[in-house]
This record gives C-alpha cells, sequence and structure tokens, in this order.
C-alpha cells in the first residue's frame, strides 16, 4: 500500500499581540514552525523588525498524510538564551481539506494562539492552498463539475418537474 500525501502550501502572513509573558511584548526576532501528523515541519524566516506584531509573508511547502486531522502552527522568539514558544495552534485539516472546495482554492485564516500554560497569546494570520491528495482521482473538482441531472418524477400525475437551486463554487 502507498503512503497518500498532498502538498500543502502555507503562507505565514503575520501575528499580532505576540508577548514573551503576560506583560511583556515580543521586540524581535520572531519565527513560525509549521508541522503535520508526520512530524516533518518547517520554518520561517525571523522577523527582526515586526515586534509584537511580525511580518512574514513565507510561503512554506509542506506535505501533509491524507489521514492527519491537524497541522500544528507554532510562533517562537529567538532570544539570547534560546528559542522561547511563544504561542502555538493546532488547525483542524477539515477548516481547509474536504468538504466542498475544490483543490487549489486559498484559504485565508486567522487562529488564536495559546502559551504553554493555555492562555491566550495573540493571533496568527495565514492562507492555506491544498494541491490534491496523490494516486487520487477523486476530488471536489471533478465531481463538481459533472453534469447536473434529473430523474423523473415516480408518481405519473405530477407534471414531471423537479425543482432546485444549483450552487456553483468558484
Amino acid at each position: 500500500m502507498s503512503t497518500m500525501s498532498r502538498a500543502i502550501e502555507i503562507t505565514v502572513i503575520s501575528g499580532e499581540g505576540l508577548r514573551t509573558d503576560r506583560k511583556r511584548s515580543v521586540k524581535k526576532n520572531a519565527f513560525v514552525v509549521v508541522r503535520t501528523d508526520s512530524g516533518k515541519a518547517q520554518t520561517s524566516r525571523l522577523d527582526t523588525e515586526g515586534g509584537s506584531y511580525p511580518v512574514w509573508n513565507d510561503k512554506l511547502a509542506v506535505d501533509m498524510p491524507v489521514h492527519a486531522r491537524f497541522v500544528t502552527v507554532e510562533v517562537h522568539c529567538r532570544t539570547g538564551s534560546g528559542d522561547k514558544l511563544i504561542g502555538a495552534a493546532r488547525i483542524p485539516a477539515t477548516d481547509f481539506v474536504g468538504g466542498y472546495t475544490p483543490d487549489n482554492y486559498l484559504h485565508f485564516l486567522s487562529y488564536r494562539l495559546r502559551d504553554g500554560n493555555g492562555e491566550r497569546n495573540g493571533i496568527i494570520n495565514l492562507s492555506v492552498k491544498t494541491n490534491g491528495p496523490e494516486n487520487s482521482s477523486s476530488s471536489c473538482a471533478a465531481s463538481c463539475s459533472r453534469p447536473w441531472m434529473a430523474t423523473p418524477a415516480a408518481d405519473r400525475a405530477s407534471s414531471g418537474v423537479v425543482t432546485g437551486v444549483p450552487v456553483w463554487y468558484y
């Protein structure tokens, strides 16, 4: 059995209200680590000027197993004594995979970060685009492009007209 995965492009856009503890704001050197259930991680560049409102605009390519349920995003701050975890968010894969959105759909998402104690500590803004599973022929783009077909009404006494509202996904 081959391992199925999908390529995900996560653009880490920015952060808001980041603090090293409850009182002190992040001054500089914030970066983001993105992990999937497979354990592989990608790291953004350091933001040396943004302080508690860093801007990265880094595109990170991650392979996510099809069975993965979460993507973890961690914001760290590089200090003289090492890297300090500022906050993390576990993003459910259902927020950007499956459902009725086609592959290559660009999702803009924002999540509340939680520090090591579970306290609120800022917000992370990102965009996610999936490129679909490898070795898979079923996707919403394929199923949504099928022609709409109606079946005749079972009761001969009716006019045979079926009414409905088509829904288009862009």
